[in-house]
């Protein structure tokens, strides 16, 4: 009788632990939240730091996870535009590669992903850590860090512009 309780017992233990594992999801207050938990997994680089790279003569697959919108008006020199809500879609796509008349990055190839500000550009290498790049940055302060200290050092698509719409993405 003792065996068949502790058996019970158990049972209901199990499950129980069950029931609680499977319900603790992550869940955040606010985007600043998010941004936290995701920071002390991502490297950041300075734009300092990213021009000394291209002064270096280093390769760099630089994104861009602005809208089309925001990145045709001004980008930094190489980027490819992938906006943030497409990254995940399309960073591995070999056909999105060969539209933008590129190779597909390696794995172990050097990713710098920038947005407007910085936020975005976190998130989206925190993505790309996910799918197994081993060598993502994001550049801290963004395109705005970058056009503040390298004004002259910007390409356009203004002919390109189509939606003059404002900011997308809260950063």
């Amino acid at each position: 009788m003792k065996t068949k309780n502790i058996l019970k017992i158990t049972v209901f233990v199990l499950i129980g632990l069950m029931i609680t594992a499977c319900s603790t999801k992550e869940s955040y207050q606010n985007v600043d939240e998010l941004l936290a938990q995701v920071a002390p997994n991502v490297t950041e680089i300075s734009v300092q730091e990213l021009h000394q790279l291209f002064d270096d003569g280093e390769i760099i697959v630089l994104i861009d996870v602005r809208e089309p919108n925001e990145f045709n008006p001004g980008y930094i020199p190489g980027a490819v535009n992938i906006p943030r809500g497409l990254i995940e879609f399309n960073v591995l796509k070999d056909e999105f590669w060969e539209n933008q008349f590129l190779y597909p990055p390696l794995k172990t190839d050097l990713v710098v992903v920038y947005c407007k500000k910085g936020h975005r550009g976190l998130l989206a290498a925190d993505v790309l850590q996910k799918f197994g790049f081993e060598n993502v940055k994001w550049l801290k302060g963004g395109f705005k860090a970058w056009e503040l200290a390298y004004p002259d050092e910007q390409l356009k698509n203004l002919e390109q512009v189509h939606d003059t719409g404002g900011e997308v993405g809260g950063c």
